[in-house]
């Protein structure tokens, strides 16, 4: 009976571990995905108001103001993409532990 009450704290307690993983991990892809979204959003919009010299150097303008933002972007994108690598693998960890555990806890004979 000792060896249940174990196996069941030690489950329950590898369940919220896996829920915190889990829960970091979904965390990481919202921000990651945010800034892929905002690479995205940079995108050179048609201007078909203007005249084609005023047009070329409001273009070029954009582009080197947008490079600018890229570059940030992308510097936040790097980490945000390694913090959510990080967090799949320990979030996978996490359920191969309580994979196991559930596994252990249905496959116990019935003695104590």
């Amino acid at each position: 009976m000792k060896n249940k009450k174990a196996l069941d704290r030690l489950s329950a307690l590898s369940d919220l571990i896996l829920d915190n993983k889990l829960a970091k991990l979904q965390a990481c892809a919202l921000q990651r995905n945010a800034s892929l979204q905002r690479l995205q959003d940079l995108a050179a919009k048609d201007g078909d108001q203007l005249g084609p010299i005023a047009l070329a150097t409001a273009a070029l303008r954009y582009e080197a103001w947008a490079d600018a933002r890229r570059s940030e972007i992308n510097l936040a994108l790097a980490r945000q993409t390694a913090a959510w690598m990080e967090a799949r693998k320990s979030a996978e960890i996490a359920l191969g532990r309580a994979e196991v555990l559930s596994r252990l806890k249905k496959n116990r004979p019935g003695r104590s």
